[in-house]
């Protein structure tokens, strides 16, 4: 229900509307733990499964860069497009241009490579602060969204394949799984940690 187009409503503005809710709440975690992602501590931009993400810039040049470095290009460039008028309008009779679900798919995509690095990387972390339903819940609500308007390639998505069966339930996961995995990180207690 989440992500169901509702009866009578743009499809544009429903994308538009989700993907500003995902960027701000995936920058505002990502902003939790940004001083422990640094260039020391993580000078490639990697996510599970030894999965490391290049930055393409506006020429269409690969470079190797930083994961803070990356995130930081991924938020620039995201802030600079969902503030473009011309991109996502906000006043009335303006038009969403042809090319807005592709470039909506791109925004998503850089997106989902930074919750897979602060999942791959600092979940200990986020963990730690009490914040990590938080990023689930914010995973689940990406996963969902794509799942219903296929945004993201599946090549991008197989990585936390396993995380979104547990979190989002599946056949065969048992319900008991998804909340294992939700109380395990908060156990914080020495005595009665099963990390």
């Amino acid at each position: 229900m989440l992500v169901d187009l509702p009866p009578g409503l743009d499809y544009n503005e429903w994308l538009a509307s989700h993907t500003l809710a995902l960027f701000d709440h995936i920058n505002l975690v990502y902003g939790t733990i940004s001083e422990f992602c640094t260039m020391t501590g993580c000078p490639d931009m990697t996510g599970p499964g030894l999965r490391t993400y290049l930055w393409f810039d506006e020429k269409g040049k690969k470079t190797r860069v930083a994961a803070p470095q990356y995130i930081d290009y991924v938020m620039t460039f995201t802030q600079r497009t969902v503030s473009d008028e011309t991109i996502f309008p906000t006043k009335y009779a303006n038009e969403f241009p042809s090319s807005f679900e592709s470039i909506v798919r791109k925004i998503l995509r850089l997106l989902y490579h930074v919750v897979a690095h602060i999942y791959h990387c600092h979940f200990r972390e986020v963990a730690l602060l009490g914040l990590h339903a938080h990023l689930n819940c914010v995973f689940a609500h990406l996963t969902l969204l794509n799942q219903r308007f296929n945004l993201i390639d599946p090549k991008e998505t197989e990585i936390l394949g396993d995380l979104e069966a547990a979190l989002l339930g599946d056949s065969t996961s048992a319900p008991s799984q998804t909340l294992a995995i939700q109380e395990t990180p908060t156990t914080t207690n020495t005595s009665s940690s099963t990390t």
